[in-house]
């Protein structure tokens, strides 16, 4: 799992890392004007969509449910797995049909664009929705290989996404684009927009020979009646609740940041105060929680799910513990991190071309509102994972009405007393808030659940003898190893003990932002990377030094377990 993980978390870094340079090319290209929204907005349609009717259910039921088939089915989980893609394939063809139809209205919901813009926007939208189909087809297939136990082909195909991007902006930087933020014709439009649909082709399609060395055969399978898809439906029709209540959340924001981004260039500031800036301060805030808790979760889940099936709770407690501890070890310094140096980080990603000092200054502030809101959100991420593995998606979607809501309405609040300038940084500022608040409710609901479920199997029971992927992780190895961990992590209040850990990280993360601050200012005559790079490393010495004192227990195993292996090359 550990590995697995590390594979992951390398593939994601790659991915992060190629994905800033797609970001600075698009800006360099486009600016983070009008142009720039118009051309996020039509990019983001096909999430938006893809999210909102299927996306997550995918993402969070396929897992589980191919686990528990390969637990139960006499053929491993085969025929099942062709049913569950063949149901998925036909909806994801239709959706794609009816989105690029009714573009034009999507593209109305979101914004309140002038007609010239609206124009631009629906263009963009057409070229961009057919993504939806592969984006469902890259989940589709990246969900089987991690059921399979095959988790680093689904983090390093984005790698292609990017690439392919990155080399269309490029013909675009180098061929037609002005530096004066003025508007696109038809071919400029369509090759931006088809070109970054192919990015998506490419990664979704890249997966094949992964699934073919994983010895996958996918057979379409229509003998739906009677086969148990029952199940998964009907926990999909949950997550697509919360999907939605997610979208309407969205759909305020979106609203309200392209309406102020409008206002924004109507007294004079053009660029930095609209829905591209809020999207690309939310694309550096997310790249911490994708490299570590979603890397982690990834590798967790079908382990999870198959304690879950097997009714062992205690399993399921010691590992939500072990993702709370080990992704807060490395979250909360992110987040001092994307808080202190937000200024110099983006002026490193964005400050080309068409955006100006002006324009970054705003969205480092934005990045800043968004910062503390990563520790709950990854927190949440775990949280919510760890029910989807109990085959529960009813709860996550009653807890998600609440962050919806007061993301909405914090976001409302933000845009009527904020100027123009500085209201989507009260709109990250709401959504951090609302996460905070989710985050502690759901932990407590999650807390009362494992507790009713009892301690689960008695000791020494084990897993059928069944051979099945997955079960490599429940080994009697694994078992053993389980069982020599200290008792404060065996304990059925270990998730709790776990938040304790959190709690005191955050009590370390005062200080070493305070030393990163001030480590930051006085490299800022250096430059960019000079004041960035003292920075990190000033706070990274805060959270080492207090890791004795305050029993931050993974970071002190981290760099003991450092300095003896440099010791060991010496």
């Amino acid at each position: 799992m550990l590995r697995s993980g590390a594979v992951m978390a390398a593939g994601s870094v790659v991915s992060r890392a190629t994905g800033f340079v797609r970001s600075a090319v698009v800006a360099a290209a486009i600016g983070v004007g009008m142009v720039a929204d118009g051309y996020a907005v039509g990019n983001s349609l096909p999430t938006i969509v893809y999210m909102l009717l299927i996306g997550g259910a995918l993402n969070a039921v396929f897992v589980p449910e191919l686990v528990r088939a390969a637990k139960e089915h006499e053929d491993g989980g085969a025929a099942y797995t062709d049913r569950l893609l063949t149901v998925c394939g036909l909806a994801l063809l239709v959706l794609t049909a009816g989105a690029v139809w009714a573009a034009p209205a999507i593209v109305d919901a979101y914004t309140d664009y002038p007609p010239g813009q609206t124009a631009m926007t629906v263009a963009f939208a057409r070229y961009c929705l057919p993504q939806i189909f592969f984006l469902g087809l890259f989940t589709l297939l990246g969900q089987v290989l991690n059921a399979r136990g095959r988790f680093g082909a689904m983090m390093w195909t984005p790698v292609l996404n990017n690439v392919v991007v990155i080399a269309v902006f490029g013909v675009c930087l180098a061929t037609f684009a002005t530096g004066d933020g003025g508007p696109l014709d038809a071919a400029e439009t369509a090759l931006l927009g088809w070109g970054t649909t192919a990015g998506i082709v490419v990664q979704a399609l890249a997966l094949l020979p992964v699934l073919r060395a994983a010895r996958f055969r996918y057979r379409p399978r229509f003998d739906w009646r009677g086969s148990g898809l029952t199940r998964p439906l009907r926990n999909a029709g949950w997550l697509v609740l919360l999907v939605l209540t997610n979208q309407v959340a969205y759909w305020v924001t979106t609203r309200l940041a392209t309406a102020a981004g409008l206002h924004a260039k109507a007294a004079g500031i053009d660029g930095g105060a609209g829905f591209s800036a809020y999207n690309n301060a939310y694309l550096l805030w997310a790249v911490p929680h994708g490299i570590i808790t979603v890397s982690l979760m990834t590798a967790l889940l079908p382990r999870m799910s198959a304690s879950a099936a097997d009714a062992d709770t205690a399993a399921v407690r010691r590992d939500v513990s072990y993702a709370l501890r080990s992704s807060a070890a490395a979250v909360v310094p992110a987040a001092c991190v994307l808080f202190t140096l937000a200024q110099p980080a983006l002026t490193l990603v964005f400050r080309y071309g068409e955006t100006d000092e002006a324009a970054v200054a705003v969205m480092a502030g934005t990045l800043m509102a968004f910062a503390p809101g990563l520790i709950a959100f990854s927190g949440q991420y775990v949280l919510s994972r760890t029910f989807y593995a109990l085959s529960d998606t009813r709860t996550p979607f009653l807890l998600n009405l609440m962050i919806a809501g007061l993301n909405a309405g914090l976001s409302l609040v933000a845009y009527a007393l904020l100027p123009a300038r500085w209201a989507v940084t009260g709109m990250a500022g709401g959504y951090s808030l609302a996460l905070w608040a989710g985050w502690a409710v759901t932990a407590l609901v999650l807390h009362r659940r494992l507790a009713a479920r009892g301690a689960g199997p008695a000791a020494g029971a084990r897993a059928p003898e069944a051979a099945r992927p997955v079960e490599a992780a429940r080994s009697a190895a694994d078992h053993a190893a389980e069982a020599a961990r200290p008792a404060a992590v065996r304990s059925p209040r270990a998730p709790a003990r776990a938040l304790a850990a959190q709690a005191r990280l955050l009590v370390a993360a005062v200080p070493a932002t305070a030393l990163g601050y001030g480590a930051a200012r006085w490299a800022e005559p250096g430059g960019a990377v000079a004041s960035a790079g003292a920075g990190a490393a000033a706070i990274a010495a805060g959270f080492v030094l207090l890791a004795r004192p305050l029993r931050l227990t993974e970071i002190d195993t981290l760099v003991t377990g450092a300095v003896a292996r440099l010791r060991r090359r010496s």
